[in-house]
């Protein structure tokens, strides 16, 4: 069964930090790119990071460009490190995969396996 579960959400204040986890079952994980989305105004899912299978490519919003770090270790796990965070940063964050994993997307419909969502909340 593909699984993709994300964790490390949370609440902190505007200028702090918080690490997303998303741990895959192996099948999902080896050979995949993955990625990170949000909801936006508009958009049911906003692109805000991805990383090629072996984490030798990484691609961000603009808007998290300088702040947020996305890596993934050779196992099952990905993570979103986010640092200097803004209330604009509020939403439920989403963890993404798809194959193949050489090539970086930032469009959600591209991929295919979705966890649940975590959710950040940053106050002013």
């Amino acid at each position: 069964q593909v699984q993709l579960a994300e964790s490390g959400g949370g609440l902190v204040q505007a200028g702090g930090s918080l690490r997303l986890s998303c741990t895959a079952s192996a099948r999902t994980f080896r050979g995949y790119a993955m990625g990170w989305f949000r909801p936006a105004p508009g958009k049911e899912r906003e692109f805000v990071a991805a990383i090629t299978w072996d984490g030798g490519s990484t691609k961000y919003a603009d808007s998290v460009k300088g702040r947020f770090t996305i890596s993934r270790d050779n196992a099952t796990t990905q993570y979103l490190q986010m640092n200097s965070l803004k209330p604009e940063d509020t939403a439920v964050y989403y963890c993404a995969s798809r194959f193949p994993g050489y090539v970086l997307v930032s469009i959600a419909e591209m991929y295919k396996h979705w966890g649940q969502g975590t959710q950040v909340t940053v106050s002013t």
